[in-house]
């Protein structure tokens, strides 16, 4: 290889490190779970999508097992030439059930889900109008399609309006709207009932990425549609967060979308399909979460416990309702060494920094999960405490 060539890629990775941006990766000896452990240290876990627990739950642990006894270890091969087993289709439909529409399709992630929904939907005739804070799954997927592309602020109704207006007046054929269902960096909930109006008003689609809602926000734990009791047209999540922790993508919405997304969405007809013991337990998950109203309740009572311990503290935290909770700290490398000094007294957490997050806008992104007993977030709160005063964030 071009010794020029790797010697920029070495001198963009010390920029990198120079600017306190370089992201390490800590090795996990054990199972996903409420504690983990890190090496030889056990330590609390509060950055983990695992919002119900589920990850090292047993019943899933047992469907994966018997799946690969009865399937085998995967499908060596894409959906529509030798990929498909009855699973697949049973899990489509009971996801499509579980979130009202009328089928669904999986995918090997939901960034795969996103990155194909745009392109096979809509053409240069049509129009896309994306929240300013999606997630980068859905930029991609957007840059793949030939629609005229239009941004508007994180929430900010008015400019949505506004664009809408111009996307018809420049012509537009359809209209779709793009948003995450909760704003992943500060766990804020997207305006979908403003969203849905405006919609309705301009003769638009909607479209939610729901990740980090699907299986506990909303009665059932449907998501922010049903938290809010809106109706929106596509749905796109996935199964590595609530439901279970592992991988695989969806969308759900009508049957029309979902029957083109088969015969043209790349990711879907180019990847392998999702491996046998991966559905039965989505499966699985889907049970759990139908019959989980205890899980979603110790889910927001930790969430309410652990937001009123670090307000006490005294730090700066992102308002909301939801189980994701930044502590604001503003630069990169005080999030980092926060996050380390954290460690060393038994609490996970990861800093998030410039790109994940604009310059400035460095925190700590604590996530709440079921399986987090009461004394394991007060001794994490003790350790927020101290370290937080050793680094001069508290007074």
């Amino acid at each position: 290889m071009s010794t020029d060539f790797l010697t920029d890629i070495s001198k963009t990775l010390e920029e990198i490190k120079a600017d306190g941006l370089y992201k390490r990766e800590r090795m996990i000896t054990s199972p996903q779970g409420g504690e983990i452990r890190v090496g030889d240290a056990a330590v609390i876990n509060l950055c983990a999508n695992n919002y119900l627990g589920l990850a090292d739950h047993p019943d899933l642990i047992a469907a994966a097992r018997g799946a690969m006894d009865d399937k085998g270890f995967g499908m060596a091969s894409v959906r529509f030439i030798c990929g498909t087993q009855d699973i697949h289709r049973e899990l489509e439909q009971r996801l499509a059930k579980f979130l009202g529409k009328d089928d669904a399709i999986l995918f090997a992630a939901c960034f795969d889900a996103n990155g194909g929904l745009f392109e096979p939907l809509l053409g240069p005739e049509d129009a896309i109008i994306s929240d300013s804070l999606n997630h980068a799954s859905i930029i991609d997927g957007i840059r793949l399609c030939k629609a005229k592309r239009y941004r508007y602020l994180n929430s900010d109704m008015n400019d949505l309006e506004a664009w809408l207006k111009q996307a018809r007046e420049d012509g537009a054929r359809h209209i779709m709207i793009a948003t995450d269902g909760v704003f992943s960096m500060d766990g804020y909930l997207a305006k979908l009932p403003e969203i849905r109006a405006l919609a309705d008003k301009y003769n638009a689609i909607v479209m939610v990425d729901d990740c980090h809602a699907t299986g506990f926000m909303g009665a059932t734990g449907a998501g922010t549609p049903e938290h809010f009791g809106v109706d929106v047209d596509i749905v796109t999540g996935t199964l590595g967060k609530a439901l279970g922790g592992a991988i695989g993508g969806y969308i759900a919405g009508p049957q029309p979308v979902i029957d083109l997304l088969r015969q043209r969405a790349r990711p879907y007809l180019f990847s392998n399909s999702l491996p046998p013991s991966i559905v039965a337990a989505g499966l699985e998950a889907i049970r759990l979460v139908e019959e989980g109203d205890g899980l979603r309740a110790q889910l927001f009572e930790n969430a309410k416990y652990w937001r009123a311990g670090l307000e006490k503290l005294g730090f700066d935290l992102l308002p909301g309702e939801h189980p994701i909770i930044p502590v604001m700290l503003g630069e990169a490398q005080l999030a980092q060494d926060m996050a380390a000094r954290l460690f060393d007294e038994g609490v996970y957490v990861s800093g998030f920094f410039f790109p994940v997050v604009p310059r400035g806008q460095a925190r700590i992104r604590t996530q709440m999960n079921a399986a987090l007993t009461r004394e394991e977030l007060d001794r994490a709160l003790a350790a927020f405490g101290k370290v937080g005063k050793e680094l001069g964030i508290l007074s």
